[in-house]
C-alpha cells in the first residue's frame, strides 16, 4: 500500500501547484470570481413569483433559494457554461445550460406539469447535462418517487424502473440488475465514489441508507468511461443531498411503519449553510420481524435491523470548493434457509446443552425482532473527500480520494452464536484526479485518471475466497459538443487491474498453518484493455429527440469468480472459482427516441449487447448423474457450482408511455414494458440461455395528482393505482438443474397522500398510505434467491416465496430552523 499513499500525496500536491495559478492576478472583485448568476423565478402562467424555489449548479454543488419575491442570486462563480438546475414543490423540475461570465442574469419559468423533459443526470457524464443531450439511457428517480413507493431497501425502491431489477434473498437482501445483468457488471456510486462491499455474493445487499437520498440516477448500458472495470451494464449512482442555499438551516423527521413484517423505521436529519460553509448529519433506524405470505405463513429468520448515521462538511469559496462526509451503515439480516420438519412448518436451531439440535417454530418466534442463528452482521464504514479548484483559465481540477471499510460477519453455531464463521474484513482507497478544459468552440472535455487500492482479508473461522491485493489504475478522456440541435459526445479510456491472491494451508482442525491441506492457492492476474464509447442526441423538433449510442466495455474476472472454494449461510451453494477466466468484453448499440407535449410523453430504447467470455456459474453433477455435494461436515447439503465462459447477446429494449388527457390534467396513466432475452453461443438447448435473466413487465399505473384539494390544507396530494404484470421466465438455463423456469404474476398496488399546510402555505408534515399486493398473490420473483430453497415435502412446493400484502404509513415533518 506504500505505493497508494505515494501516488494519493502526489495527487494532493497536483492540487497544491494549482493554487497559484488560481489565484494568479485575480482580484477577489474582478476577473474570474466576480463572475455570478442571478435572476427571478416565477410561475410560466400567472407569471407570479415563486419563494422558496433552489436555483442549483451540481457541478460546482453551490445554489440559492428564491426571496419571497422570487429573485435569487449566486455569487463568487468561475467563468464558463453550466446546466442549472431549477426545483419548486408542486411544479416540474427545469434545467438549462447557462454560459455564466460576469454578472449573468438568467431568469426561470416553471410549470406544473408533471412530465419532466430536462430532468438533471450527472452519471456517466463528464459534466452535469440534461436527459434529452445525452445518447445513453438514463433514468432519474426522485425523492417523492421514494416517499409514495413503499420499500424495505435502496435497491428495492428502484425495482420499477423499466429496464431494472433486483435478485433479492428476503425483503432486507436486493442487488440491482440492469437488462439482465448485475453482480460486479453494475457499479453503485454514493457519494461519488464506487461503492466497494464484496458485492460478488448473494446474500447482502448495498450497504447504504435509503433515507440519505436526493435522487437515484441509474444509466443503462457500458458505462466503464467514467467508472472503469465493471460499469458493464451500467451504473446506479446514488446522490445525497445537496448543499443548502446560504443562510439556511433546515431538518426533517420521518417515520414508517409496514404491517407485513412489522417493520418500523425512524429517521432524522439537519443541514445548514452559513457563508459558504455547509453541515449535515442524519441518522436512521429500522427493524422488522419475519414476513408473512399466503403460502408458508411467516417465513422464519426473514428479520433484520438497521442502524445508520452520517455527517457531512463543506466549504464554498471563491476559489472552489471541499467537501468532507462520513457514513456508518450496521445491519443484522436473519437468513432464510428454508428446513421444515414433517409438518410442513419452518424449523430453528437451538443450543441444547452445548449440542445443536433442530426444533420447530412457534408463533412468538415469527413476532421476535431479536437475531437469531443463521444470521449475518455488516458494516460498512466510508469516508469520501471532495474537492474543486477554480483555475484562472477558466477550467477546473477536481480532486475525490475515499475509503471504505467493509465488514462481514456471518453466524451460523447455536453453541456460539456470537463467534462468526466467515469474516471478511474489506479495506479499499478510492482515487479520482479530472481537470476539465475551459469550453473551447463548444467542446467541453474532461481527462483524468481513477481507481482503487483494495485489500480483503479473512478473520473467522471458514474460508470462501482467499486474502488478496488489488490495484486498479484507469486513464480517460470524454467529450461532448452542441452542434445546434446535435449534441455529440464520447471518449476512451484505459483501464489496468493487478491482482495479487494469497495461498491458504490448513491443518487437520481446519485452522490456518503453515503447512497442510491447501484450500487456496497463490496466484497472480494482471487485466488490462481500452474501452469507448460514442454517440449523439439529435433534438428532431421541440417534441421529438432521436438517440443513437455505441459502446465498448470491459470487466476484470472478481476475486470469488476466480478462486471461491467454500460455502457460506444465505446462498444454498458451494462454489468453485476458475482461475483461468478471461476478461469479460462488452459491445452495445442502443437507439432510442423521446416524444413529449404538454400531455403525452413517449420514450422508447432498443439495445443489443455482445459479451465475450460472459461468466456464469452453473451446478456441477458427480458421475452418477446426481448433483454433486463437497464431502465435508460443515458444508453436506449444499449444490456444487463452479464459474465457466461463454459468448453472450442480449437484446431487448423499454417503452413507456405516459398520457395526462386534457382537459383532465391531473390525471397521470403512465405504462412501461421492459424485455430482455439473452442467449448463449453454439450451446445446446438446455444451455442456450443465461442464468438470472428477468421476464418481460409491464407495469400499468393510474394516478391522479392534485396542487390544492378545494380549500382544505392538503397540497400536492396524490391517489394511485398500479398494476406489475410479470410474464412466465420459461427461457431458463436448464443444465445440471442450475435454474428453473418461473410463472408469471401480476400484483396490484396502491397508494394515497398528501403535504398539509398552515395558512402560511407552509408544509406542517406529509402523510402517505399505500398498500402493495393488496390481492395478496403468493407468487415467486424469478431473480429470488429463495426460490431454490428446500421442498415442503407437505406442500409439493419448492422454495420460499415473496411477500404477501403489505401496508404502509409514512410520516415526515419538515423543521425551518432559519
Amino acid at each position: 500500500m506504500h505505493y497508494l499513499r505515494v501516488f494519493i500525496l502526489g495527487l494532493w500536491s497536483v492540487m497544491l501547484l494549482a493554487l497559484p495559478a488560481a489565484y494568479a492576478g485575480t482580484n477577489p472583485e474582478e476577473g474570474v470570481y466576480s463572475n455570478s448568476l442571478s435572476g427571478k423565478v416565477v410561475d410560466k402562467l400567472t407569471h407570479t413569483p415563486l419563494p422558496g424555489a433552489t436555483v442549483y449548479l451540481p457541478d460546482l454543488r453551490v445554489g440559492a433559494a428564491a426571496d419571497a419575491q422570487g429573485n435569487y442570486v449566486i455569487k463568487n462563480l468561475p467563468k464558463g457554461k453550466y446546466v442549472v438546475d431549477v426545483h419548486y414543490i408542486g411544479y416540474a423540475a427545469f434545467s438549462a445550460p447557462v454560459a455564466i461570465s460576469g454578472a449573468t442574469t438568467q431568469d426561470f419559468e416553471l410549470g406544473e406539469t408533471l412530465i419532466e423533459k430536462n430532468e438533471i443526470v450527472i452519471t456517466g457524464a463528464n459534466l452535469a447535462t440534461s436527459v434529452k443531450k445525452t445518447p445513453t439511457p438514463i433514468s432519474v428517480i426522485r425523492r417523492d418517487y421514494l416517499d409514495d413507493n413503499i420499500s424495505t431497501n435502496i435497491i428495492d425502491a428502484i425495482a420499477k424502473v423499466p429496464g431494472v431489477t433486483q435478485l433479492s434473498t428476503g425483503p432486507a437482501i436486493s442487488k440491482p440488475f440492469i437488462r439482465g445483468l448485475g453482480y460486479n457488471r453494475v457499479v453503485v456510486v454514493g457519494d461519488g465514489i464506487r461503492q466497494e462491499g464484496q458485492q460478488w455474493g448473494d446474500e447482502h445487499g448495498i450497504e447504504i441508507d435509503d433515507y440519505n437520498v436526493s435522487r437515484i440516477e441509474v444509466l443503462k448500458g457500458p458505462a466503464s468511461l467514467i467508472y472503469g472495470s465493471d460499469a458493464l451494464a451500467g451504473v446506479v449512482n446514488i446522490v445525497p443531498p445537496a448543499p443548502l442555499p446560504l443562510g439556511q438551516i433546515k431538518g426533517n423527521v420521518e417515520a414508517n411503519y409496514q404491517t407485513n413484517n412489522g417493520l418500523m423505521a425512524y429517521h432524522a436529519d439537519i443541514a445548514g449553510n452559513n457563508n459558504g460553509f455547509s453541515w449535515g448529519a442524519y441518522v436512521t433506524q429500522k427493524q422488522a420481524h419475519d414476513y408473512k405470505n399466503k403460502y408458508d405463513d411467516y417465513v422464519f429468520n426473514s428479520r433484520f435491523n438497521n442502524t445508520n448515521y452520517g455527517a457531512t462538511i463543506g466549504i464554498n469559496k471563491q476559489w472552489g470548493y471541499s467537501h468532507l462526509s462520513f457514513s456508518s451503515f450496521n445491519q443484522h439480516l436473519g437468513l432464510v434457509e428454508g428446513d421444515r420438519d414433517s409438518t410442513g412448518g419452518f424449523v430453528k436451531q437451538i443450543n441444547n446443552n452445548g449440542t445443536a439440535e433442530e426444533v420447530p417454530v412457534t408463533g412468538s418466534d415469527n413476532k421476535s425482532y431479536s437475531m437469531t442463528v443463521p444470521k449475518q452482521q455488516i458494516n460498512h464504514q466510508k469516508i469520501v473527500w471532495d474537492n474543486s479548484l477554480y483555475l484562472h483559465n477558466g477550467g477546473r481540477l477536481g480532486l475525490t480520494l475515499g475509503y471504505q471499510l467493509n465488514q462481514r460477519r456471518e453466524f451460523g453455531d447455536p453453541v456460539n452464536p456470537n463467534t462468526p464463521g466467515l469474516y471478511l474484513h474489506l479495506q479499499t482507497f478510492n482515487y479520482a484526479l479530472k481537470y476539465y478544459l475551459p469550453e473551447m468552440n463548444g467542446w467541453q472535455t474532461t481527462v483524468g485518471v481513477n481507481g482503487m487500492q483494495q485489500k480483503n482479508e479473512n478473520k473467522g473461522e471458514e474460508f470462501l475466497i482467499p486474502a488478496y491485493d488489488l490495484f486498479d489504475f484507469g486513464a480517460f478522456a470524454v467529450t461532448s459538443k452542441t452542434f445546434n440541435k446535435l449534441t455529440l459526445s464520447g471518449g476512451l479510456r484505459f483501464d489496468n487491474r493487478s491482482m495479487n491472491s494469497k495461498s491458504l494451508f490448513l491443518d487437520a482442525n481446519g485452522k490456518p498453518a503453515n503447512t497442510g491441506d491447501s484450500k487456496f492457492d497463490a496466484f497472480k492476474r494482471n487485466f488490462n484493455n481500452v474501452s469507448g464509447s460514442v454517440g449523439l442526441s439529435y433534438e428532431a423538433s421541440d417534441r421529438v429527440v432521436l438517440k443513437v449510442n455505441a459502446a465498448r466495455g470491459f470487466r476484470a474476472p472478481n476475486i470469488a469468480e476466480l478462486s471461491a472454494n467454500g460455502v457460506h449461510e444465505g446462498t444454498i451453494k458451494y462454489e468453485y472459482g476458475n482461475q483461468d477466466l478471461k476478461p469479460e468484453v462488452s459491445t452495445q448499440v442502443d437507439a432510442g427516441i423521446d416524444f413529449n407535449t404538454e400531455h403525452v410523453s413517449l420514450s422508447a430504447s432498443l439495445f443489443y449487447n455482445h459479451i465475450n467470455n460472459f461468466i456464469f456459474s452453473r451446478k456441477l453433477f458427480n458421475a452418477a448423474g446426481s448433483d454433486s455435494i463437497p464431502a465435508t461436515d460443515n458444508d453436506e447439503g449444499f449444490s456444487a457450482f463452479k464459474y465457466q465462459q461463454t459468448d453472450a447477446n442480449l437484446y431487448g429494449g423499454e417503452v413507456m408511455l405516459d398520457i395526462h388527457p386534457h382537459p383532465i390534467d391531473w390525471l397521470h396513466f403512465e405504462n412501461t414494458f421492459s424485455y430482455v432475452r439473452a442467449t448463449t453461443s453454439n450451446s445446446s438447448d438446455s444451455t442456450k440461455y443465461l442464468p438470472n435473466i428477468p421476464p418481460a413487465r409491464w407495469l400499468s399505473e393510474l394516478k391522479g395528482r392534485f396542487k390544492k384539494v378545494g380549500n382544505s390544507p392538503l397540497r400536492n396530494a396524490y391517489i394511485g393505482v398500479q398494476m406489475d404484470l410479470n410474464f412466465a421466465q420459461n427461457d431458463v438455463f436448464a443444465a445440471y438443474q442450475t435454474e428453473t423456469t418461473t410463472s408469471g404474476y401480476t400484483l396490484f398496488n396502491a397508494g394515497l397522500g398528501s403535504d398539509f399546510v398552515n395558512k402560511k402555505n407552509r408544509t406542517l408534515f406529509s402523510l402517505h398510505f399505500a398498500v402493495n399486493n393488496f390481492t395478496d398473490v403468493a407468487y415467486q420473483n424469478h431473480l429470488s434467491r429463495l426460490k431454490y430453497a428446500a421442498i415442503n415435502d407437505v406442500t409439493g412446493r419448492s422454495g420460499v416465496y415473496n411477500v404477501g400484502r403489505n401496508f404502509s404509513v409514512k410520516l415526515a415533518i419538515p423543521i425551518d430552523f432559519k
